[in-house]
């Protein structure tokens, strides 16, 4: 799929729009979200257009959240004319991690995956949603600070699929900013590999066609080869690279 620079911002507000943060400022071209919560892309700064920033724009994300009493943190894409910033970054003593490609993929192709007969949709999480993050090999403080924050979300559906009443597995859709959008998918471990993944993607896909909404985009951090793998023959394609910046004192 191939995207325009307002495209990118409009996948960058519509992230936020899924995974509001406690607050969200302007700085220049980049967007510094403000949040005391666990999730980095609720609580860190990143560029509304992929271009060189200017000399000073790390100082002036860093006024930000200084200002607030927090230490900075920055999406920052993989792209070359970023790469002064990331100098100056290591020099200040910023750490880099959890490399991730942003996706992007047709709603059309989402909601082919599966008949979706075995998930359904609800407008807000409800217990058994919110258990799924808490539940075995998850950690349960990321998990509660993400429950949180989605809960948050204003153009969301949550998807699960349940098993003798138990939810197994849940996921979220948000439609914002011309994009349909995919986040938190998780599964319980005895219930992996059985489809259900894609029984969620088809049901947010179905959903999202019934709004008009036909392009749809998702974050998924390298490591994560099964996902990439699911994602891909759902019809996703990267669009774009990034990692996360932590400054000095942040976990």
């Amino acid at each position: 799929m191939s995207l325009v620079p307002e495209d990118i911002e409009a996948i960058e507000r519509a992230t936020f729009d899924a995974v509001p943060p406690e607050s969200l400022h302007a700085c220049g071209p980049w967007l510094v979200a403000i949040d005391r919560g666990t999730v980095g892309r609720a609580r860190s700064a990143v560029p509304l257009r992929h271009a060189q920033p200017a000399p000073d724009a790390l100082d002036a994300i860093e006024a930000v959240y200084a200002a607030h009493g927090l230490g900075a943190m920055l999406r920052v894409p993989a792209a070359g004319e970023y790469d002064a910033l990331r100098a100056t970054a290591l020099g200040r003593g910023y750490t880099m991690g959890k490399p991730t490609s942003t996706f992007t993929g047709s709603t059309t192709a989402m909601a082919a995956l599966a008949d979706g007969a075995q998930a359904d949709l609800l407008a807000v999480p409800d217990d058994g949603w919110r258990a799924v993050f808490l539940g075995e090999g998850f950690d349960p403080v990321d998990g509660a600070s993400r429950v949180q924050i989605v809960a948050r979300a204003r153009h969301a559906v949550f998807a699960r699929v349940q098993v003798k009443g138990e939810t197994v597995a849940a996921g979220m859709g948000s439609f914002s900013q011309g994009w349909a959008s995919v986040h938190g998918m998780r599964t319980l471990a005895p219930y992996r590999g059985q489809g259900l993944a894609r029984q969620i993607l088809s049901a947010l896909g179905r959903e999202a066609r019934r709004r008009g909404f036909e392009r749809a985009f998702l974050q998924v951090e390298a490591a994560n080869t099964g996902a990439r793998a699911l994602y891909r023959r759902a019809g996703f394609q990267p669009a774009w690279d990034y990692a996360y910046w932590t400054g000095p004192g942040l976990p």
